[in-house]
C-alpha cells in the first residue's frame, strides 16, 4: 500500500482548464466513492480549491492508482486522460506527503503563505471521514498535514509574507479605485470565501451588501460585519450603487450577466466598477471585461501576474528567510512522518520472523518428543523454555536493529533484507518519487487511450 497524489493547480494547468475541473458537494461526494470503488484505491481524499484540484489516495499499485484517479479527474473535466496529461502531476510516497504538506503550509498557493488552503484542506478531510473513504493510511497523513499548516503559520514568519486570495485581489481593486474606505461593495455569495470576502472589506473599511441565493445566510453575514444583506434577484437594483462587485459563489453556471452590468454602467459616469470574480467556474460573463470603465480583477489576472512576476501576488515583500524556514519545517515533518511509516512497515516483517521463529521451534520439541518419548514433563517444559529463550535471545538485536534502521533516512530496504535473508515471503511496495502524467502513460499504454467515464 502507498500514497499517491494526481491532480491539477495553477502551477500547472491555466484556469480555463481548472474550471473545467471544478467541483461541488454533491461532485465531490461522487468523486470520492467512484474512487475508492476503482481497482486500486482503498482510500482517498480530495482537495477541491478555487486553483487545485488534487486527490490523495492509498493505493495498491501505483500505475494501477495513477490509471484509476486519472480517468476520475478526466471524467469530471469532460476530457480524455491523454488530453490532460501535460497539466497533471503525479506525486508518490515521500513526494506525495511533502506535496500536501507544503499545500497545507501555503507554500504551493497562488498567494504564497495564504492560511485559506488550510481551513479548505481541514473541510476535504472531514467530508472524507464523514462519506468513509479515508482510513488507518490517510487519517495519520491528513492529521499531520493539518498539524504541519498550523506549525508553518505560528512558527515562521510566512504570515507576513502572506495573504489570503481575497486580499490580494482587494488590492488590485484599490490600484483601480484607491482605498476602499466608504466605498460600498457589493459582495455576492456568502459561503467561505465569501465570508471572508466580507471581513476583509469590513477591516478596510467599506460599505458592504450582501447577497446571495439564501436570504438567511446573507443577512447572518451582513450582521457580522455590520452591513445589510440583499435579495440575489435585487442584484440589478444594488450594482448601479456598487463601486466594487466581489462575487465567489459555488455555482456551475453564470451568476452576473453582462447584460446586467452594462445596464449597471448607465449614467455613472466617469465612475468606475471594479468587478473582483474569485469563483471556480466563474461567476461573472468575460465580456464583462470589454465594457466601458469596467476592470475585471479574476482568477486568470492573478495567475498571470504570478507568472510573469515570481512570489506575486502577495501582500507584501516575501521574506526569503520565512520561506525556507517554512520549507525546512516540511522537510523536517516530512522527514518524521516517512521515519513513522517505514517503522510500521517493518512491523509485518518482524511479526512473520517471529512467527517462523516459533514455527521451527515448535517442530523441532515435537521431533524431540518423539525422539525422546519417557522424557518426563519438567525436563520437557524445562527444554522447550530454554530454546524459546535462546531463540528470542537471537532475535532481539535484529529485529531492534531493523526498526531503528528503518526509521532513519536513506535508500536501504532493510525489512526487505530481513525478508531476503530469512525467506519470508512478504511483498515490498514499489518506491517511485514524483513523475507527471505524461511520464506515467508513457510506461502505462493503457493510459493513452484511455476515454474519460
Amino acid at each position: 500500500m502507498s500514497l499517491l497524489a494526481v491532480g491539477v493547480s495553477h502551477q500547472t494547468a491555466p484556469v480555463a482548464l481548472l474550471e473545467q475541473f471544478a467541483m461541488g458537494p454533491d461532485d465531490r461526494v461522487k468523486a470520492l466513492h467512484e474512487l475508492v470503488e476503482s481497482d486500486h484505491v482503498t482510500e482517498a481524499l480530495v482537495l477541491a480549491t478555487c486553483n487545485r484540484i488534487e486527490v490523495f489516495a492509498e493505493v495498491e499499485k501505483f500505475h494501477g492508482g495513477v490509471t484509476d484517479v486519472s480517468r476520475v479527474l478526466a471524467r469530471q473535466a469532460g476530457a480524455t486522460v491523454e488530453e490532460l496529461s501535460p497539466y497533471v502531476t503525479v506525486h508518490y510516497e515521500d513526494q506525495a506527503v511533502a506535496h500536501l504538506f507544503t499545500v497545507a503550509s501555503g507554500l504551493d498557493s497562488m498567494v504564497v503563505g495564504e492560511t485559506q488552503v488550510l481551513g479548505q484542506l481541514r473541510a476535504a478531510y472531514a467530508l472524507a471521514r464523514e462519506e468513509g473513504t479515508v482510513g488507518r493510511a490517510l487519517h495519520p497523513v491528513a492529521q499531520r498535514a493539518l498539524r504541519v499548516g498550523k506549525r508553518v503559520h505560528t512558527e515562521t514568519g510566512i504570515d507576513r509574507a502572506g495573504a489570503s486570495l481575497v486580499s490580494v485581489a482587494l488590492d488590485r481593486a484599490e490600484d483601480v479605485i484607491g482605498s476602499l474606505t466608504g466605498r460600498p461593495v457589493l459582495v455576492v455569495g456568502a459561503g467561505s470565501m465569501g465570508a471572508l470576502a466580507a471581513t476583509t472589506l469590513a477591516r478596510r473599511g467599506a460599505s458592504v451588501v450582501v447577497s446571495t441565493r439564501t436570504e438567511a445566510h446573507a443577512a447572518r453575514l451582513a450582521d457580522a460585519v455590520d452591513g445589510r444583506a440583499a435579495r440575489l434577484d435585487e442584484l440589478p437594483a444594488e450594482l448601479p450603487l456598487a463601486d466594487v462587485l466581489v462575487t465567489c459563489t459555488g455555482a456551475t453556471g453564470l451568476v452576473v450577466s453582462t447584460d446586467v452590468v452594462a445596464e449597471a454602467m448607465r449614467g455613472r459616469g466617469d465612475r468606475p466598477l471594479v468587478v473582483v470574480d474569485l469563483a471556480l467556474p466563474r461567476d461573472v460573463d468575460p465580456g464583462v471585461g470589454a465594457l466601458p470603465g469596467v476592470h475585471v480583477v479574476d482568477l486568470a489576472l492573478l495567475q498571470g501576474e504570478r507568472s510573469s512576476t515570481p512570489g506575486r501576488p502577495t501582500a507584501g515583500p516575501v521574506a526569503a528567510d520565512d520561506i525556507s524556514a517554512a520549507h525546512a519545517l516540511v522537510e523536517a515533518e516530512t522527514a518524521l512522518l516517512r521515519a513513522e511509516r517505514q517503522a510500521a512497515e517493518v512491523a509485518p516483517t518482524v511479526s512473520a520472523l517471529r512467527s517462523q521463529a516459533a514455527e521451527v521451534v515448535d517442530a523441532e520439541l515435537l521431533r524431540l518428543s518423539t525422539r525422546l518419548p519417557d522424557l518426563d514433563a519438567r525436563a520437557r517444559g524445562e527444554i522447550a523454555r530454554t530454546v524459546r529463550r535462546v531463540v528470542d535471545k537471537l532475535l532481539h538485536e535484529p529485529t531492534v536493529r531493523v526498526k531503528e534502521l528503518a526509521a532513519t533516512p536513506g535508500e536501504t530496504d532493510y525489512a526487505g533484507a530481513l525478508r531476503a535473508l530469512f525467506g519470508l515471503g512478504i511483498d515490498a511496495p514499489v518506491s517511485v518519487g514524483e513523475t507527471t502524467l505524461s511520464d506515467a502513460v508513457r510506461v502505462d499504454p493503457e493510459l493513452r487511450t484511455g476515454e474519460a467515464s
